[in-house]
């Protein structure tokens, strides 16, 4: 229980905490009323004064800007005074410059309608120049297919009026005649002759070589086929390209080329180089009207790794010489070894043969000095030679000598 006390009457009397809490919660409303009320208020009289102090600040405002405005306008009221002035002195002037604004525009309007004219006229010139180059490549078109067509009948009828062997045989010839026409102008230092090694068993019809400061760069195998429409065989290209092969391998050709007449009518073949290095590497198959391209074509990609080649071949000389060195100083080395160990030889030989020669004449000079001694003693023996002696248990020889020496 709490004791309230009345501030009024000063009565003191008990209330449970219900009570209490609505009689704390009734002041605590009614303070919390008052101050909202104060706060409010204060509230309001701030905002008043703000406002009365912003609109100060725009009336303000709007005063200086209203007096900017009024000395702009005044400014530009000068201005107009000053232009209508001067336009009335130059009138004149204003003319002129009208006119020769109006003769400048006359003179680019007419410089546009001359580069206007001009453009017209070169567009219909390139249009013109455009129909006769359409005409000259279509009558250059129809001229190739033209050439095409008689070429192929040409060959045809190459080939009906010739035996199977001398068709071979004037393909090649046709080549090579198209080869020397041109040898002295477009391949003045290249190789270009028959292959007649058949050493292996087989051989090419002819070969392509060509060297640049004694660096081969380009090598080509040239095979040439054709038959008659007449034979009852009739060979494929492809039944020509391992033996192709195989001989551009042991002739050290880089390049197999087959210059081939067969198979006719295989637009395959008939529409230009055929590259079949997929099958066997770097060979090619062509008509004969593509020999001299074919040969150009290699040779110049050959040129332009003319310079790595040479390179490679610098490099290659250079560890030939290094190992032409080591073999000669090997060679040396071995050719020395032997001489000394042969001189070694023979120097012990003729220690032994000089040691066998003392031996010798030691016992030469023993036996030339026991020579000297018998012949000392039989000296002796001569000087002590006499008559006497020789006589001497001889008396008829003794009597003779008695008889000379009395005759005497």
């Amino acid at each position: 229980m709490q004791e309230i006390k009345c501030p009024k009457c000063g009565e003191v009397f008990a209330v449970d905490e219900s009570g209490y809490a609505q009689i704390a919660a009734q002041v605590r409303d009614r303070e919390f009323e008052k101050e909202l009320e104060r706060r409010a208020k204060d509230l309001e009289e701030i905002r008043a004064s703000e406002m009365k102090l912003a609109q100060l600040r725009q009336k303000e405002a709007f005063d200086k800007e209203l007096s900017s405005k009024a000395a702009e306008v005044a400014q530009r009221d000068r201005i107009i005074e000053q232009l209508r002035a001067k336009l009335g002195s130059s009138e004149t002037e204003r003319k002129l410059a009208v006119s020769e604004a109006v003769s400048a525009k006359e003179k680019e309007l007419s410089e546009k309608t001359n580069e206007i004219t001009q453009l017209q006229s070169k567009l219909s010139n390139q249009k013109a120049e455009s129909e006769l180059k359409e005409q000259s490549i279509h009558k250059q078109y129809e001229n190739e297919l033209k050439q095409k067509d008689e070429l192929i009948e040409y060959y045809k009828d190459f080939k009906a009026r010739q035996s199977t062997k001398m068709i071979g045989e004037s393909l090649e010839q046709h080549c090579l005649t198209q080869f020397n026409s041109l040898r002295m102008t477009a391949f003045p230092a290249a190789y270009f002759e028959k292959d007649n090694d058949a050493r292996s068993g087989s051989k090419g019809d002819f070969i392509f070589r060509e060297s640049k400061d004694g660096v081969e760069f380009i090598s080509i195998m040239f095979e040439m086929k054709n038959e008659m429409d007449e034979t009852a065989t009739k060979h494929k290209n492809e039944d020509f390209f391992k033996e192709l092969d195989k001989d551009r391998r042991e002739k050290n050709c880089e390049y197999a080329v087959l210059v081939s007449l067969l198979e006719i009518d295989n637009e395959l073949y008939n529409n230009g180089i055929v590259d079949v290095s997929y099958k066997y590497d770097k060979m090619y198959v062509i008509r004969p009207q593509f020999f001299i391209p074919m040969i150009t074509l290699l040779r110049n990609a050959a040129l332009n790794s003319l310079q790595y080649r040479q390179e490679l071949e610098v490099a290659r000389n250079q560890q030939i010489d290094i190992l032409n060195f080591e073999q000669n100083m090997n060679t040396f080395k071995e050719g020395f070894a032997r001489n000394y160990r042969i001189a070694s030889d023979k120097f012990k030989t003729a220690i032994d043969e000089i040691d066998k020669t003392i031996q010798h004449l030691q016992k030469t000079k023993d036996a030339l000095l026991s020579s000297e001694n018998n012949l000392r003693l039989a000296n002796n023996k001569a000087e002590d030679l006499s008559i006497k002696r020789l006589t001497k248990n001889a008396p008829a020889v003794k009597a003779m000598f008695d008889g000379l020496h009395t005759e005497k």
